[in-house]
């Protein structure tokens, strides 16, 4: 590997014992390969994170950009007048 910086990270007993058992079962070559993945997911993870945040701003922002509210009713209505028309089509 070429751009490679060392770093020291320290991880508790049983995540060690892990990562050991991994290597020697095959499943990666050494603890770096497994910190390496690790590391890819949670970069991943952070960046699914904070597209679903923008999305959600955008979201917002559409929704009060579309102007003043308008009269509906509430839930409890819209629940009634939905659960009587599904009993019309079951009967």
């Amino acid at each position: 590997m070429s751009n490679v910086e060392k770093l020291s990270v320290s991880v508790t007993v049983d995540q060690a014992e892990e990562m050991r058992a991994a290597v020697s079962g095959g499943e990666y070559a050494s603890t770096s390969e497994i910190v390496r993945e690790a590391l890819r997911a949670w970069i991943e993870a952070r960046d699914t994170r904070a597209a679903n945040a923008a999305y959600v701003r955008r979201l917002v922002d559409d929704g009060f950009a579309s102007g003043a509210p308008r009269d509906r009713p509430s839930l409890d209505e819209f629940l009634k007048t939905a659960r009587a028309r599904a009993k019309g089509r079951a009967a």
